[in-house]
């Protein structure tokens, strides 16, 4: 609720304080960098300490506090811009700080229901979340403000860490649900690499690391709800108060295909994940038109995409790396995603204002990569073995 309730208005909130479209693309690309590359650092340290829930807890804490604090900003003149642009990136500092932890704890508690099934109820419950907090702070812009908006999101702010904090308590181990846990030949390698080295991903597979670059250039490639929010009020299409209301309802696509795709991938395999790129490539030709109705199509695929990127394709990587090397492999993958979603970020809005075509023609050109490469990892037989050794099991 409190970082998508944010995120929901984040394109107008910049744009209120001064931002252009490149700033606002600047800003939601760096943040979204911030929160995968630096998940580089975050997945060796929690798989070296073995603190999962000390940093789950941490990142969620910087969420539920800075993005409170964005109701400031317009009080501060002419630091406003700057202040609100810190906030948005130090809460996605908070989503790099818990994400491998958080999806370390979450692989070893899914294996005992199928990770594609296990991952795909995690990310639908979160969007009931997703979807509750823009309708809040869509609610609250039409009778206030919206930063009274940011305000209120820290009620469910505190009640989040209230209930992690109860969760911990009564399973502070979820490796007990996970019977494929085991010390292995790697894990002896590990410990004698370097920091650094496990940092940026030694001894991980060439699978591994073929399936990150594909997955990432869907995330690159995939236009920021901050553009698409931005597009919306600046040209008129929706007012301000109506954009959380348009995002909710992206939230709530996502649920359904994370369900929907995670149950398919345990039954079926991996292939199912070849439709992310052919969505990719159609969110900017629908989402950033001119007719209302064709931008909301595009933002159902948008939806659509964004939901099975959160879900079922982390699944993907529990299934090629050991556990015990799970949350530095998570954060070796949000790296490379984040050195992509940065430079997407930035080209997305640096193109929006240039060429419309020439932005959709670029997207279009990446995703033909991207699903290249999906077809070649996916289609190899290591992935396969171990979604049939889940079901056999």
């Amino acid at each position: 609720m409190v970082y998508e309730g944010a995120r929901s208005v984040y394109g107008p909130l910049l744009a209120a304080l001064g931002a252009s479209a490149v700033v606002v693309g600047l800003v939601t690309g760096a943040g979204e960098a911030v929160a995968l590359v630096l998940r580089l650092a975050f997945g060796p340290i929690a798989d070296r300490t073995g603190r999962y829930w000390s940093l789950t807890i941490l990142g969620y804490g910087l969420t539920a506090v800075c993005v409170p604090l964005l109701a400031l900003a317009p009080r501060l003149g002419v630091a406003g811009l700057a202040f609100g642009a810190t906030m948005i990136l130090l809460e996605r500092l908070g989503k790099a700080i818990r994400s491998p932890s958080k999806s370390a704890l979450l692989a070893h508690v899914a294996s005992a229901v199928g990770r594609g099934r296990g991952f795909g109820v995690h990310k639908a419950l979160d969007q009931v979340g997703a979807f509750a907090g823009p309708l809040l702070v869509a609610g609250v812009v039409a009778i206030s403000s919206l930063w009274t908006g940011m305000a209120v999101l820290a009620v469910p702010g505190a009640i989040a860490m209230l209930l992690l904090v109860t969760l911990r308590r009564r399973v502070p181990d979820p490796a007990a649900y996970d019977e494929t846990t085991t010390v292995s030949p790697a894990d002896d390698a590990a410990e004698r690499r370097g920091w650094w080295a496990e940092a940026v991903g030694a001894g991980l597979s060439g699978d591994f690391f073929r399936y990150a670059i594909a997955a990432s250039l869907t995330t690159g490639a995939l236009v920021t709800f901050g553009i698409i929010g931005y597009h919306l009020t600046v040209e008129g299409l929706l007012p301000v108060a109506a954009v959380p209301v348009v995002y909710a309802a992206a939230m709530a696509v996502e649920a359904v295909a994370a369900l929907a795709v995670g149950s398919v991938y345990d039954r079926t395999g991996p292939r199912v994940l070849l439709v992310v790129p052919v969505l990719v490539a159609l969110v900017p030709a629908l989402a950033l038109g001119s007719a209302l109705t064709a931008v909301l199509v595009g933002v159902v695929a948008w939806g659509f995409a964004q939901g099975v990127q959160d879900s079922t394709i982390k699944a993907v990587v529990a299934d090629l790396v050991e556990a015990p090397r799970r949350a530095t492999a998570y954060g070796v993958f949000a790296g490379i995603q984040g050195l992509l979603a940065i430079v997407g970020g930035v080209g997305a809005g640096w193109l929006y204002e240039r060429s419309l075509v020439a932005l959709v023609v670029v997207v279009a050109i990446t995703q033909v990569v991207a699903l290249a490469l999906l077809v070649n990892t996916l289609g190899n037989g290591t992935v396969r073995r171990s979604a049939r050794r889940r079901r056999a099991g």
